[in-house]
């Protein structure tokens, strides 16, 4: 086993690096320990307000999804033996969120994540091919749930994957200006700077809005837009396309295709909503980069608790 980090002692330093994260505060994990040997709990406090992943006296449902993905990035490392210098990318990820669960309290949430890898294929190149399930429980009621597809490539085979976006600094230099937001009410937001689609003269149709200089979203330098954003984006799209409800995500189907890169704009489109007889509504989410696609998400959407 690699570096560990115990539930009982983290070494903060140590946990930021492993989940991928260049300022402090943004490290949500605590400490993780085995189950089995493909069986392990990931510990993250949540803290009570955060600039972004809070509104309106409530979680961000893509918080757990922050939190899986960090603690993600730390296992395949201290419980898998993968290198730290791999780069960890999303092929799918399916999750469902319980939204009553998210209200805040009057202090940090305290988070555990079940992780089972049912698939850990290791190719001769050294590519690794990833699959696992998450249960995700807050103070030991159920929280939601998650079953992700992902890789991690050594750095010989991404930067060739990548080719002239190898280089984050000069990749993240290249994006382009930044591009004027839709209303945040529409997008189910307070604060127009965390809103990441900008308005088009199409219907149902949004660019991806890349603020570079957003602490939370970007907090170091990245050679492509990071799967995180992405996912916002299509919360946002899903509760722009529901208006004038207010309706909050509670599941994602969502299948990543492409890298996208900063250079060119990002396009989001939504298809006509389905809505079900328990009141859950889900509209489909496209993302294209040129006449590429890059994303393709079903988000699930319910009425905004009232808490």
């Amino acid at each position: 086993m690699a570096l560990t980090v115990t539930t009982s002692a983290p070494d903060s330093t140590a946990t930021k690096k492993l989940v991928r994260k260049s300022i402090q505060d943004e490290a949500l994990v605590t400490g993780w320990r085995p189950v089995s040997e493909m069986c392990q709990v990931v510990t993250a406090r949540w803290p009570h307000q955060h600039s972004f992943y809070t509104e309106g006296g409530r979680y961000s449902p893509l918080l757990v999804t922050e939190t899986l993905r960090q603690a993600l990035a730390l296992l395949t490392h201290a419980a898998h033996d993968i290198p730290l210098d791999h780069r960890l990318g999303w092929e799918q990820i399916r999750s469902t969120i319980d939204a009553e669960a998210l209200g805040t309290d009057a202090g940090p949430a305290e988070v555990e994540l079940l992780i089972v890898h049912t698939q850990v294929k290791r190719r001769r190149l050294g590519s690794v091919q990833l699959a696992s399930h998450v249960e995700a429980s807050r103070a030991g009621k159920p929280l939601g749930t998650a079953s992700l597809e992902y890789t991690t490539h050594p750095p010989a085979i991404y930067d060739r994957l990548r080719g002239n976006y190898a280089d984050a600094a000069s990749a993240f230099a290249r994006a382009i200006p930044l591009t004027p937001p839709v209303p945040a009410s529409h997008v189910g937001r307070g604060d127009s700077r965390n809103v990441v689609l900008s308005p088009t003269s199409e219907p149902n149709t949004w660019q991806l809005r890349v603020d570079t200089s957003h602490s939370v979203l970007f907090d170091h330098p990245h050679d492509h837009i990071p799967g995180m954003v992405l996912l916002e984006a299509a919360a946002q799209a899903a509760q722009a396309a529901a208006m004038p409800r207010a309706v909050v995500p509670v599941a994602f189907d969502t299948a990543f295709f492409r890298y996208v890169e900063f250079d060119r704009p990002c396009m989001i489109t939504t298809e006509p909503l389905t809505q079900d007889g328990e009141g859950h509504m889900s509209i489909k989410v496209n993302a294209h980069q040129g006449e590429l696609p890059v994303l393709s998400s079903t988000v699930t959407l319910q009425a905004q608790p009232t808490r």
